[in-house]
């Protein structure tokens, strides 16, 4: 595997500046961070551990002077509000929220306990904040606006399979970040001349039942666009998409490790790496409006030889050579 982590951000203008008795806080001799997933405590692995490592950078041990406080929705998004509520009671300095959902029920929690997001959305959009360079309130933190990032997959995809005229998209719109990512995508399949077929799934029948479409409609290409039940059901979306002998593009670098074709995106562990410089930061006493919401300016490229060569794909050099990971 070739892993190349050099992962840029892009920080906003000046800072928004929020009444200093409303979240400045002293540094406290143990500090006790909560964490909302909208995933399974398994499927979470790699962000949980890239945030604790983060921490660690920065001096916070568990055990030591740190205790987390987790909860996890399980790909669930109607248990985001219980849990949130449960963080918030729960006595934390600081929560760290991983979803468009999971941030928006924080928000709605609580307006005094200072919230760091990591999103794939637009959290100005969403109404998480009021600008990128002066969030205000108690949110801050890091994302990746879908809009933008949902057409560059497709022109990714695109690139890989050269003529392609029809491809189907599989997304689940309770989660307020699909229908900007869609959007993207739509924009770009106009300006490729390519026809899309958008099928919804919200729980595991309505994966197969998506599925059974796509073989017996006998599509060619898939997109799966990115939501908490779907990274919760990797395995099975995998699976069913070699059965299919479907060449998929897929919303994290996860679902490529399991045997996906393709991923293009955002680093999510290192968003949560980053994401623990400003939980160090609020630890310390900072405000949350003082701190940019940051972007990142570069993304994943993640390919898999071997599911490539089960489809007969093979992959253009302009592809490899600007890979991040190559799965053998």
């Amino acid at each position: 595997m070739i892993d190349r982590r050099d992962f840029m951000f892009a920080l906003g203008a000046a800072a928004f500046s929020v009444p200093e008795a409303v979240f400045a806080q002293a540094k406290p001799a143990v500090a006790r961070v909560g964490r909302l997933s909208p995933l399974s405590k398994a499927t979470d692995e790699r962000n949980r551990e890239a945030l604790i490592d983060g921490l660690r950078e920065l001096g916070w041990i568990e055990g030591k002077n740190l205790q987390m406080e987790y909860r996890f929705a399980d790909g669930h998004e109607e248990r985001h509000a219980e849990l949130a509520k449960e963080l918030a009671q729960s006595g934390v300095n600081v929560i760290v929220a991983g979803s468009t959902p999971g941030a928006l029920a924080v928000k709605q929690a609580t307006s005094k306990i200072p919230v760091v997001i990591v999103t794939t959305g637009d959290p100005v959009a969403n109404g998480l904040v009021k600008s990128l360079a002066h969030p205000g309130s108690n949110v801050t933190g890091v994302t990746a606006l879908t809009q933008e990032l949902g057409g560059k997959r497709l022109e990714v995809f695109a690139e890989v399979i050269p003529g392609i005229k029809q491809m189907a998209v599989l997304a689940n719109h309770t989660s307020p970040d699909t229908k900007p990512s869609l959007d993207g995508v739509r924009s770009s399949a106009k300006a490729l001349g390519i026809k899309l077929t958008v099928l919804e799934a919200r729980d595991t029948a309505g994966i197969e039942s998506a599925f059974a479409t796509l073989e017996r409609e006998r599509a060619k290409a898939l997109m799966v666009l990115q939501h908490p039940m779907f990274v919760t059901q990797q395995k099975l979306i995998v699976q069913s998409a070699a059965r299919a002998r479907l060449p998929a593009m897929y919303p994290l670098h996860e679902f490529v490790s399991a045997g996906g074709l393709l991923f293009y995106g955002v680093d999510l562990p290192e968003m949560y790496r980053r994401a623990a410089t400003y939980v160090d930061k609020l630890l310390k006493g900072a405000k949350p409006g003082d701190l940019p919401v940051e972007q990142p300016t570069k993304f994943e490229l993640v390919v898999n030889m071997k599911a490539a060569t089960t489809l007969g794909i093979r992959f253009p050099n302009s592809i490899l050579v600007r890979a991040d990971k190559v799965i053998e």
